[in-house]
């Protein structure tokens, strides 16, 4: 092999491991930040459920004690959605779910709701909406603190008759010059209560819901 052939398998090596480091810095760097978008979505939902159930009322991982909840008419979800329980000592604490308000003013509202294992809310929380600004968007937390009078309310108190906004004779404050928006928020609220209600023992229990006629 002469002095040119030589430098050229050296070049050509020199290339080769370079293209292997490159690769491999891609690699780890690619591994790395799929890690950390895992652990921020984490974290954001974490911080979610902590939101409606405080991180000292139980002792539970919450991320792993969860259950599959069927597509369900009284939830108005059209596919399986994860729920998530709270447990102090084994003792059932909570369950935050998803919900849909699907008569919102622009379209479906999704809900994430607390429910104590007594049938209490501990909280909602609007997850994703298109209400109009400045009007039905006061359901949005950021916005305004409507959504947080649902905390520690259940289908006894107030009284049914009562769980529809003011206009309509009920007790829950409606929107001015929005008035759909809360009307589409309370049903969805109060439906879910009735879902609970008539799932409870399985919400806690069960490792899956089988599809059921709500």
């Amino acid at each position: 092999m002469n002095a040119i052939q030589k430098h050229i398998l050296k070049i050509g090596l020199l290339l080769a491991l370079f293209a292997i480091g490159a690769t491999s810095l891609v690699v780890i760097t690619e591994q790395a930040t799929r890690q950390k978008i895992i652990d921020n979505e984490r974290e954001a939902l974490l911080s979610a459920l902590n939101a409606l159930v405080p991180a000292e009322k139980y002792n539970n991982d919450i991320l792993l004690d969860t259950l599959i909840v069927p597509e369900s008419y009284l939830l108005s979800t059209t596919e399986p959605t994860t729920a998530y329980r709270a447990r102090m000592d084994n003792k059932p604490v909570a369950i935050v779910f998803t919900s849909v308000a699907p008569n919102g003013y622009n379209g479906k509202i999704k809900l994430l709701i607390g429910v104590k294992h007594d049938g209490i809310l501990a909280g909602v929380r609007v997850i994703s909406h298109k209400e109009t600004p400045g009007l039905g968007d006061k359901i949005d937390e950021r916005k305004a603190n409507w959504i947080h009078q649902f905390k520690d309310l259940s289908l006894m108190n107030p009284d049914s008759s009562k769980w529809h906004v003011k206009r309509d004779g009920g007790e829950f404050d409606q929107f001015t010059g929005a008035t759909i928006t809360p009307r589409a928020v309370i049903a969805a609220v109060k439906n879910a209560l009735h879902y609970f209600e008539r799932h409870q023992e399985q919400l806690f229990q069960a490792s899956e819901l089988t599809t059921a006629h709500d």
